[in-house]
């Protein structure tokens, strides 16, 4: 593919980013979009960027919810930001669980598909890479935000940079930050926040 056809994008994680940290979301009532979430993606919808979320979601692995329940609920967050104006390109996840992660014989049987060793759970790359080849990504060009230190892995696994958050998680991941091989680009208050930072 020719490099000057790519895009720059912006990464978003989904929970404690996009949306209200509450664990594993098992019901619709449960999804709440932070106040400023929809605004930060306007701000790279006005740009030309991509906007594309990228999430970890386990509960699928676990047997908490099935994966018609997670695009019902993908396609309720896009409802409510294109409700306000705002668009994402694309919505991408994994559904697995690494089988040393679960403590048999609590799980069933049936779920073994979600039981693997896969290459796109954060803060492997595979979602990057993924979204990279079917919306015609410049991963060089992009950032990647998230409040999980994996998030800002992945991102530096494909040559991007990566932003951690103060919400959701990052207080904790903060705590930790004499444990990074290698620190974000910078940290941010919130998303739009780091938005606003990056396309400055």
């Amino acid at each position: 593919m020719n490099k000057l056809t790519l895009r720059p994008a912006i990464f978003l994680d989904r929970d404690g980013t996009l949306n209200e940290e509450r664990g594993y979301i098992t019901e619709l009532s449960q999804f709440s979009l932070y106040d400023y979430a929809t605004e930060a993606v306007r701000h790279i919808n006005a740009v030309g960027w991509l906007a594309v979320v990228i999430t970890n979601q386990a509960g699928i692995a676990r047997g908490l919810y099935d994966e018609n329940f997670l695009h019902e609920l993908h396609d309720t967050m896009r409802a409510q930001l294109h409700a306000q104006g705002a668009q994402l390109d694309g919505v991408y996840y994994c559904p697995h669980l690494m089988p040393e992660r679960f403590a048999p014989p609590e799980y069933v049987e049936s779920l073994s598909p979600y039981r693997i060793a896969c290459e796109c759970r954060k803060p492997r790359p595979g979602l990057l890479e993924r979204a990279a080849r079917e919306l015609a990504i410049d991963l060089t060009a992009s950032y990647v935000i998230g409040d999980r230190y994996g998030d800002v892995e992945a991102g530096h696994a494909v040559g991007a940079r990566g932003v951690l958050l103060e919400t959701g998680h990052g207080a904790h991941e903060i705590s930790l930050r004499d444990e990074w091989p290698r620190p974000p680009e910078f940290i941010a208050a919130n998303v739009l926040e780091a938005v606003k930072t990056i396309l400055r």
